[in-house]
């Protein structure tokens, strides 16, 4: 006989990054981050910004607080608000399903008003007028009017899976109008000291092409070597 889970598994203790490395982090394009990690991080890319045109959406960057809700189910979700600190991006994941919305405008409205500076979801969320009026950022997968349960279970603080990768408490969320990039607890000092290079290199190839760059010089010289064949 299979014993019946929880209905909720919370974590007591909630790991958090130093205040100066999630400052450190604020206003900082996703891809440079990404670029950080050598191109690793990125969410799956059927999680975007909320709205089609995009503009709704600043950068924003925060501490990970996972939720484990499950499909079609958000018991955990309205837990989690117990658990958020000012400044978390909840990340809500829901087994990647699409039948129902894992948030409406009125659950955004909860996380924001207990400090949440975004929410990240792999399913739909619902209300869109109503989430670009609490201003709210919000990454899904889309829109739906479906409504979701809360049956449970659920685990809030714990590691999930979303977006193709597993994604743990205190891990650093960037997320902006390209997407979401997860940057692991144990490597935010290693990525924020190989971003300040990335913003050199960027910075230096800004000014080539606003310069009139048409080939960057490495592929000039490729194109004149010996590994190169022209037919």
């Amino acid at each position: 006989m299979i014993e019946e889970p929880p209905l909720l598994t919370i974590a007591r203790d909630l790991r958090r990054p130093k205040a100066e490395q999630i400052t450190a982090f604020q206003g900082v394009p996703t891809s440079f981050v990404a670029d950080s990690m050598y191109g690793s991080g990125a969410l799956s890319n059927r999680i975007r910004p909320l709205g089609e045109s995009r503009d709704l959406i600043s950068v924003v960057a925060g501490p990970a607080l996972t939720v484990g809700c499950g499909a079609g189910d958000i018991l955990a979700l309205l837990a989690a608000m117990a658990s958020i600190q000012a400044g978390d991006v909840v990340l809500a994941a829901f087994d990647g399903f699409q039948g129902c919305a894992a948030a409406g405008d009125r659950v955004c409205g909860m996380l924001r008003n207990c400090g949440a500076a975004g929410l990240v979801t792999d399913g739909p969320v619902r209300d869109y007028a109503g989430i670009v009026e609490i201003g709210l950022p919000c990454w899904a997968t889309g829109l739906t009017p479906a409504s979701p349960y809360t049956n449970g279970p659920g685990s809030v603080g714990l590691p999930i899976q979303i977006g193709g990768r597993q994604v743990e408490t205190g891990d650093m969320i960037v997320a902006d109008h390209d997407g979401v990039v997860v940057v692991p607890f144990g490597r935010i000092d290693e990525v924020l000291a190989k971003l300040e290079t990335v913003k050199e290199l960027e910075t230096a190839l800004d000014a080539e092409v606003a310069d009139g760059l048409q080939i960057p010089p490495s592929i000039g010289e490729l194109l004149k070597g010996d590994t190169v064949k022209y037919v």
